[in-house]
């Protein structure tokens, strides 16, 4: 008996995806000169592309040069080259199984590395806590009403720019405490004017990117949303939030909503929460997005913490429609495809537990970003790498990233 999983779903558009498994948005950080995709991206997402999962969405692409959640990172923008752009489309596509290719797109606000420069933006001036580890992030200033235009306007363009590279869809990034999470959060959204104060003023960003996105794109074209279920910090945004969002959405042409959550505050992608709440081993989100999914008409995808078959049939069985996995395909890039043979098949999982809960959050990002680099370069992943070595060698290449980023920032401002 066939699982599930591999089952066909026909979004509101008219696409279909092939099955109901999703590779979800992981930071590669591994653009090429120009912040552009180069051969190790394309090499990384032929594995995936030949692995079996039916939809591919993208790390997140920047609609800003000048804001950056890392200096090896992808931008496309409307100056962008398409050629680079196309070639990771057909790389996504390199197989015989119609996978739908989504490229995320996001603004980082105030989730940059103060190293890196560039332009560090929020709804209000409310800096990153970590503690001790503060300073190494900049200074947000609250954005003008001018700055939201030309906001909107960037995720229209860049949008456009996807789909003439011949990807399927585009996501829009409003969840982990990135610009439009920011404003989504009441923690992070001081702001006095329409876009501040109640749930219905704070969406109003994340409506009018969405607008303004549909309006430049094909009807045939997928539009997507990633939120998150909760900000797991107190006082932030919680599922009734989440229910509001979702509920707007129903109003619009958006065509599946993937339910995440946390931030670089509180890692609950990760499994951590800075609020106490316990997620489950696996399937983190499910319990809030079988809640949140009541209100929407459109399919539903929920990621975090999936290796397993059972697992997924679970997700699935409880009524979402999409079964997001990151970082189970970045330690098995062919594991749909192991399932078909295997239903034991599990993925290796490599959180670091150590005592500092930040540096343990940055040294599993590092582990898990160094098994996408191996792929890059044509080798097979090593899920038992070391944890301090994956994060000094991660020091050592951010480095050296962030000094060529500075050279491109420096072309970038002067366009």
């Amino acid at each position: 008996m066939t699982s599930p999983v591999f089952s066909p779903l026909v979004l509101p558009c008219g696409a279909t995806l092939p099955n109901r498994l999703a590779k979800a948005a992981m930071e590669e950080n591994m653009a090429d000169v120009g912040q552009v995709p180069g051969p190790t991206l394309l090499r990384l997402y032929k594995n995936w592309a030949e692995g079996g999962t039916g939809l591919l969405i993208t790390g997140n692409v920047m609609v800003d040069g000048r804001a950056m959640t890392g200096p090896g990172g992808v931008v496309l923008d409307k100056h962008s080259e398409i050629a680079p752009f196309r070639a990771w489309a057909n790389a996504a596509k390199h197989n015989n199984n119609n996978t739908q290719v989504w490229m995320q797109l996001n603004h980082p606000g105030r989730q940059v590395y103060a190293a890196m420069g560039g332009d560090v933006l929020s709804p209000s001036d409310v800096a990153i806590d970590l503690g001790k580890h503060s300073h190494l992030f900049g200074r947000p200033r609250a954005m003008t009403q001018q700055d939201i235009e030309q906001l909107i306007q960037r995720f229209a363009d860049s949008a456009l720019k996807a789909e003439q590279a011949g990807f399927d869809g585009v996501q829009i990034h409003a969840a982990h405490g990135y610009l439009i999470s920011q404003f989504l959060s009441p923690l992070t959204n001081k702001r006095k004017d329409k876009y501040g104060g109640s749930i219905e003023n704070r969406i109003r960003l994340l409506i009018e990117v969405i607008k303004a996105v549909r309006a430049q794109v094909a009807p045939t074209f997928a539009v997507a949303v990633k939120i998150n279920s909760a900000d797991f910090q107190r006082g932030g945004f919680d599922a009734d939030d989440a229910k509001v969002v979702i509920s707007a959405m129903n109003e619009l042409a958006v065509d599946l909503v993937e339910l995440s959550g946390g931030s670089y505050e509180s890692p609950a992608m990760q499994g951590s929460t800075a609020d106490g709440r316990t997620l489950q081993r696996e399937a983190y989100f499910l319990d809030f997005a079988k809640e949140i999914a009541q209100v929407a008409t459109m399919p539903i995808m929920t990621t975090g913490g999936v290796r397993r078959l059972a697992v997924a049939e679970d997700v699935l069985a409880q009524g979402i429609e999409v079964v997001g996995m990151g970082t189970a395909l970045a330690m098995n890039p062919a594991l749909p495809n192991g399932w078909k043979n295997d239903s034991t098949l599990s993925a290796h999982n490599p959180v670091v537990r150590w005592k500092d809960k930040t540096l343990s959050a940055v040294a599993t990002m590092a582990l898990i970003k160094r098994q996408l680099q191996r792929m890059g370069q044509g080798k097979s992943p090593k899920p038992t790498a070391s944890p301090i070595f994956s994060l000094i060698s991660d020091r050592i290449r951010i480095k050296k990233l962030t000094k060529r980023y500075h050279q491109y920032l420096n072309k970038y401002s002067t366009k």
